[in-house]
C-alpha cells in the first residue's frame, strides 16, 4: 500500500481578539470625529443668520436713505417676514429712539443646537448674540459667535 501524504492547510483568517481590537479602534475614532463633524455642520448653518442679518441691515439702510426713518407705521420699513430662511426666522422691531433691532432666531429645522441660537444687529451695526447653545460661549456676547468656545466675528 502506498503511503499517502496528507497536506494539511494552515488555518487563515482573523482571530476574535484581532477583530475586537479593530472594532475598539474604530469606536474611539468615531467618538472623536462625530462631535467635531456635528460642530462643523452647525457652523455651516449659522452662516445663514450672519448673511441674512447683514443683508437685512443693508435693506434697512437703503430704506432709511429714501424715507429718513426706519419705521413704516410703527413697524420696520423693510418687511422681515418676506424673507425665507431654512434654519432661522427673521424679526425686526423699532426701538424707542427710532432705530431698529433685527433678530435671527434659530428654528427646529436646524436641529436643537441651531434652535438655541439667536443673533441680532441694530441701526448702529452693533452685533450681539443674545442666546447661544451650551458650550458655544455665553449669552449676551457683543459679537456674533462663530464657533464653539465663544470665538466671535
Amino acid at each position: 500500500m502506498k503511503k499517502m501524504l496528507v497536506h494539511r492547510k494552515l488555518a487563515t483568517g482573523f482571530t476574535l481578539i484581532e477583530l475586537m481590537i479593530v472594532v475598539a479602534i474604530v469606536a474611539i475614532l468615531a467618538a472623536i470625529a462625530v462631535p467635531s463633524y456635528m460642530d462643523y455642520v452647525t457652523r455651516g448653518k449659522l452662516t445663514e443668520a450672519y448673511n441674512g442679518l447683514s443683508a437685512y441691515r443693508v435693506l434697512m439702510e437703503q430704506y432709511y436713505q429714501d424715507n429718513r426713518t426706519y419705521s413704516n407705521g410703527g413697524v420696520c420699513g423693510v418687511p422681515s417676514a418676506a424673507s425665507n430662511y431654512k434654519y432661522f426666522a427673521l424679526a425686526c422691531t423699532i426701538n424707542a429712539n427710532g432705530g431698529y433691532t433685527a433678530t435671527m432666531q434659530g428654528n427646529a429645522n436646524g436641529g436643537a443646537t441651531v434652535a438655541a441660537f439667536s443673533f441680532s444687529i441694530d441701526d448702529t451695526n452693533a452685533r450681539t448674540t443674545p442666546t447661544v447653545a451650551t458650550g458655544w460661549g455665553t449669552n449676551g456676547e457683543t459679537c456674533w459667535v462663530v464657533r464653539k468656545g465663544g470665538d466671535c466675528q
